[in-house]
């Protein structure tokens, strides 16, 4: 059996975690979108106030920060500091043939992470709260990649 094949129950693991966070990153970026219109404002970038079917009338306070808007931005921002890590150590924990069980604790322990950790993040909690979901999170990814790196070495 291959390590990349759909007869492999490590990488079915890892590419069901893969494509879920896929749509994590991807949505929270819509998300951000979703804030923008519903709010009327913390657009990005000047250009931004210029005219068009989705701001019919531009104002200079639509620049200003949001934390509506600005929060689903760090949330986004923090999923491209985190989730990218995932991918390349799960892909090469993949390689190395680990344990099906182990992979599906790990691989799914982080997107249940990523996903605490986004409704953590989105209802305010304090940071103690995302902290600990991130931690999670990282220690599964550090996991991976100890555990593919003794793999590769010895």
């Amino acid at each position: 059996m291959a390590a990349f094949d759909l007869d492999n129950p490590v990488f079915v693991t890892y590419a069901i975690a893969s494509a879920i966070m896929v749509l994590k990153v991807m949505g929270q970026g819509w998300m951000t979108v979703y804030r923008m219109m519903k709010s009327d404002s913390g657009l990005a970038s000047p250009e931004d106030l210029q005219s068009g079917p989705l701001n019919k009338n531009p104002r200079p306070d639509q620049l200003a920060i949001n934390d509506y808007v600005d929060r689903s931005r760090r949330m986004h921002r923090n999923d491209l500091e985190n989730i990218p890590a995932f991918w390349a150590a799960g892909l090469v924990f993949t390689a190395v043939g680990p344990p099906g069980l182990l992979a599906q604790v790990l691989m799914y322990g982080f997107v249940a992470a990523r996903l605490v950790h986004t409704i953590a993040y989105a209802t305010e909690q304090r940071h103690e709260v995302r902290a600990s979901f991130y931690t999670i999170g990282s220690i599964a990814v550090i996991v991976m990649a100890i555990y593919a790196l003794i793999a590769l070495i010895v």
